[in-house]
């Protein structure tokens, strides 16, 4: 299974999801070594893509051996998106993806992401001036509406289609779920079923089978992995595998695990220095350990830690004993502790 964005074939229908705080380019670069067909930048907001803020700067980082790289943009003024989509064409992406499915009040407030889907003319408009900024592919982002009774994530694609979108990703919610319920796979098949450009589907894959049942139900040509990536780079990776041959790799052994980490971690320190780096990488630590005996009085230490060095230590002194035969708690248990 392949997807064309444009001139660009992807090796696998497997696309990591853009996740602000989350996707920045020590992660992109980690999933991309396990495998994945596309990976997708943080949300960069286009006003301050133009005034070169230094956050902006960093989400915008790219690694030119992790081509093809999608970098997504957000905004409500169409010659604003514009701009921001044409210094990213010319920092080196090579797909440019608007944000029309953020749900966070923050964006919506200020009528960007997920609130365009209320106003088709407006969002009309800002995906025509995006198109027609860059000469590389230009695709869209997207839930299945504002609320249950609007939810026109169909007739907003055939909209796109028609001023060059040349492939939409639905997250099965609405704005007014925000990330609660479930994603309703079967309503992405309406969007696949109104337009021809690829449709990707997203949301609530954690597991192979979602993975395979995503695509079963809305009949997408291929699926986002978000969420489902927290803490484990090598899914995405894994469901292109049981996708192509039904081969269910193993996860990473806890002591495996703990080496990739570490890895994770140096690259964070690096990316943003260490006393960014080291706040930035405590949720990943925490999704990392996730499950495994101790780990809530890991996290607790760990986060007291003022030193890069100290803090990879004590990561493999506690993984060495999770390879050791630790026992697993169970997510309540590890809840509670």
């Amino acid at each position: 299974m392949t997807i064309s964005i444009g001139p660009i074939t992807l090796a696998a229908p497997v696309i990591l999801a853009p996740m602000s705080g989350v996707t920045d380019l020590p992660f992109r670069r980690l999933v991309r070594r396990f495998g994945v067909g596309l990976t997708v930048s943080e949300m960069i907001a286009s006003q301050a893509m133009i005034r070169q803020t230094r956050q902006s700067r960093q989400r915008a980082a790219i690694d030119r051996a992790d081509a093809p790289v999608s970098v997504q943009i957000a905004g409500c003024d169409p010659q604003v998106m514009a701009e921001a989509a044409k210094l990213n064409e010319d920092l080196g992406a090579d797909v440019i993806d608007i944000n029309m499915g953020c749900p966070v009040k923050k964006v919506v407030g200020g009528h960007a992401g997920s609130a365009l889907m209320r106003d088709e003319a407006l969002a009309a408009r800002l995906i025509e001036a995006t198109v027609k900024a860059v000469k590389v592919p230009v695709t869209l982002k997207m839930r299945t509406g504002w609320d249950i009774t609007s939810r026109n994530a169909p007739r907003l694609a055939r909209i796109a289609e028609d001023l060059g979108i040349r492939l939409v990703t639905v997250h099965g919610r609405t704005r007014n779920q925000l990330y609660t319920g479930r994603a309703d796979w079967d309503f992405i098949a309406e969007v696949k079923q109104a337009v021809r450009i690829p449709v990707i589907a997203n949301g609530d894959v954690v597991t192979l089978d979602d993975a395979s049942e995503i695509l079963a139900r809305s009949r997408a040509d291929g699926v986002m992995i978000g969420r489902g990536a927290y803490g484990r780079p090598w899914f995405p990776s894994q469901v292109m595998r049981f996708l192509a041959d039904g081969t269910r790799l193993a996860d990473p052994t806890p002591g495996e695990r703990g080496h990739i980490l570490i890895g994770h971690h140096r690259a964070m320190i690096e990316h943003y220095g260490a006393p960014v780096g080291l706040r930035v990488a405590r949720k990943h630590v925490g999704w990392y350990t996730r499950g495994l005996y101790g780990a809530a009085l890991f996290r607790a230490e760990v986060n007291r830690l003022d030193d890069p060095g100290a803090v990879e230590a004590r990561i493999a002194e506690f993984f060495a004993r999770a390879t050791d035969g630790a026992p697993v708690a169970s997510d309540h248990q590890e809840e509670a502790a």
